[in-house]
C-alpha cells in the first residue's frame, strides 16, 4: 500500500502541473502568438487523432491491466508479445487507406478549409504514436510504475508545446515547422515510454505456444475472451473519446477553422469544473468496487449521495466563479474569441449537472451492467453526430455547445435511470435543492454587473466577494456536514495561529 499512496500522491502532482501546463498554453501562449486559423487548425488536426486513438489502439492498453495479472510469469512473454502486435491488425489496413486514398480523404476532410489537406500523414501519425504510448505506458503500469509514464503523459507534451510556442513567438520557425515538430513530440514520447517500459521487462517475442504448457493452453484457450474485452474497450474508448473531441472535429468541417479555436478555449475554460469529480473518482472507484463485491448497498447509498452533494457545493462554486466572470476574462484574452461565451455558459452547466451524479459513473462501471452504458453511449453518439450536423452550419460554436449540453444531460440521465432502476438508489437529497438554489441566487445576482476597472482586477474583486458569501451560506444552511467539518478545522486552525 506505501507504494500505492507514494505514486498516487506524485501521479496527482503531475496531473496538476499537465493541468496548469495546458492552461498556460490553451489561455495564454497560443491566444497571443498563433493566429486564430492556424489555433484552429491545430486544434483539428489533434481531436481528429484522438478520435482515431481507440481504434487504432485496440483497446490493447487496457487488456493488458485486465489480464496481466491472471497469468503465470512463463507465459506473461507470450501475452505481451500478442498485445504488442494485436494493433497492428488495425494500424496497416488503415495506413494503406491512407496510402491508397491520400486525395479522396484529404478532400473529405478539407471540403470547407483547403488548409486541412496536406496534413492526413500527421493526424495518422499523431494517433498511432499515442496509442503506442498507451500500450507501453499500461506494460509499465503492471510492473507497478507508474509515476514516470504519468509524467510523459500529462506534463511531457505539454512542456514541449511551451517550449515550440516560445520558439514561435521568437521567430526561430514557422507555423509548418511547429506543426511538424510537435508531431514529432508525440513520436519522441512513445519512444521514451517504450524504452522504459521494455527496461522494465524486456519484450521477450512468441506468437506459438506449447502444447506442452498447461498454463500457456489455458492462455490461448481464453485468447477470444481477451479479443472480445479488447473490442469492447474500443467501444468504451470511442464513445470516451468522441464525447470529448467530436464536437471540434466536426466544427472544423462544417465552418472556419478559427472557430474550433474559440471552442478550444471556451471548452478548457469550463472543463475546470468537472477537476473535483476527476480528483474524487481517483478515491472512489476502488471503494466502490469493495463495496459492490461485498454487497455493501447502504454503504454504497450513502455514499452515493455524499459524493453528489459534495461535488455539487465545490462545483458550483467553480461554476459561479467562472460564468460570473467570463466576460472579464475574455477582455483579457481578447475580443476575438468571446464568440465562445456562450459556449462556456452551455458546457459549464452540463459539467455542473454531470458532477451533480456523484460516483454514478463507478458504481456503473464496477457492476455487472457496464455493457448498458456502452449501448447507451454508442446511441448518445449518434446523436451527438446528429445535432452537431444540423446545429453547427446554422449556429456555429454555439450550435457545438447547445449539442454537447443536450448529450451530456442525456447520458447523464440515463445513468441517473440505470442506477435507479438496478440497485434502487439515487443521489439527491433536499440538500442538493438547496445548494442548486443558492447556485441560481448567487448567478442572478452576479452574472449582469461587473466592476468598472481592470478585467484582472474586477475578476480577482468579484471572486472573493462571491465566495465568501457563498462559503457563509453554505455554512449556515448546513448543506453539508462534510463540508462544513473541514470549514470548522480551517478555521480553528487559522485562529488557533
Amino acid at each position: 500500500m506505501g507504494i500505492v499512496r507514494k505514486q498516487s500522491l506524485r501521479n496527482l502532482i503531475t496531473t496538476y502541473i499537465g493541468f496548469g501546463l495546458g492552461a498556460i498554453n490553451t489561455l495564454v501562449l497560443y491566444v497571443n502568438f498563433m493566429s486564430d486559423t492556424y489555433y484552429g487548425f491545430l486544434g483539428f488536426i489533434l481531436s481528429t487523432a484522438f478520435i482515431l486513438i481507440p481504434f487504432l489502439a485496440f483497446g490493447v492498453h487496457n487488456t493488458i491491466v485486465k489480464f496481466y495479472s491472471s497469468f503465470d510469469k512463463s507465459d506473461q512473454d507470450y501475452f505481451l508479445s500478442w498485445m504488442l502486435l494485436l494493433p497492428l491488425v488495425i494500424i496497416i489496413p488503415t495506413a494503406f487507406l491512407i496510402f491508397t486514398n491520400y486525395q479522396a480523404i484529404a478532400g473529405l476532410l478539407s471540403s470547407t478549409n483547403d488548409i486541412i489537406s496536406g496534413y492526413v500523414w500527421y493526424i495518422f501519425i499523431i494517433a498511432l504514436s499515442s496509442a503506442y504510448f498507451e500500450i507501453f505506458f499500461a506494460w509499465a503500469k503492471v510492473q507497478l510504475k507508474s509515476t514516470f509514464g504519468n509524467f510523459l503523459k500529462e506534463v511531457f507534451h505539454r512542456l514541449g508545446v511551451t517550449l515550440l510556442l516560445v520558439l514561435l513567438a521568437l521567430d526561430f520557425f514557422e507555423i509548418s515547422i511547429f506543426i511538424k515538430l510537435l508531431m514529432y513530440i508525440y513520436l519522441l514520447r512513445m519512444i521514451i515510454m517504450g524504452y522504459y517500459s521494455f527496461k522494465l521487462r524486456a519484450p521477450k517475442i512468441r506468437l506459438t505456444y506449447s502444447k506442452q504448457s498447461k498454463v500457456t493452453e489455458k492462455l490461448y484457450s481464453r485468447r477470444w475472451e481477451i479479443l472480445k474485452y479488447s473490442i469492447l474497450i474500443v467501444v468504451a474508448g470511442s464513445v470516451a473519446t468522441l464525447l470529448i473531441d467530436i464536437d471540434k472535429f466536426m466544427i472544423g468541417k462544417y465552418v472556419a477553422i478559427e472557430n474550433v479555436a474559440y471552442y478550444i478555449v471556451a471548452i478548457y475554460v469550463a472543463t475546470v469544473i468537472g477537476v473535483p469529480s476527476s480528483a474524487m473518482h481517483q478515491i472512489t472507484y476502488p471503494m466502490v468496487a469493495i463495496m459492490l463485491n461485498e454487497k455493501q448497498i447502504n454503504g454504497m447509498k450513502t455514499l452515493y449521495k455524499k459524493s453528489s452533494l459534495s461535488l455539487l457545493i465545490i462545483s458550483g462554486l467553480l461554476f459561479l466563479l467562472i460564468i460570473c466572470n467570463i466576460k472579464s476574462f475574455y477582455l483579457v484574452v481578447g475580443s476575438g474569441y468571446a464568440v465562445g461565451l456562450h459556449v462556456v455558459l452551455l458546457i459549464g452547466l452540463a459539467q455542473l449537472l454531470d458532477n451533480s451524479l456523484g460516483i454514478n459513473n463507478a458504481i456503473i462501471y464496477n457492476s455487472e451492467y457496464y455493457y448498458l452504458v456502452l449501448v447507451i453511449g454508442a446511441i448518445i453518439i449518434f446523436l451527438a453526430i446528429v445535432l452537431n450536423i444540423l446545429l453547427i452550419p446554422r449556429l456555429g460554436i454555439n450550435g457545438a455547445g447547445i449539442a454537447t449540453l443536450i448529450v451530456t444531460l442525456g447520458y447523464s440521465l440515463a445513468k441517473l435511470i440505470i442506477v435507479q432502476l438496478k440497485f434502487n438508489i439515487q443521489p439527491f437529497t433536499i440538500e442538493s435543492i438547496k445548494t442548486m438554489g443558492v447556485i441560481v441566487i448567487l448567478f442572478v445576482t452576479f452574472y449582469f454587473w461587473d466592476f468598472p476597472f481592470h478585467p484582472i482586477l474586477a475578476i480577482g474583486a468579484k471572486g472573493i466577494i462571491l465566495s465568501s458569501i457563498y462559503l457563509i451560506l453554505s455554512y449556515k444552511l448546513k448543506l453539508s456536514l462534510d463540508i462544513n467539518n473541514a470549514m470548522d478545522r480551517v478555521l480553528f486552525y487559522v485562529f488557533k495561529k
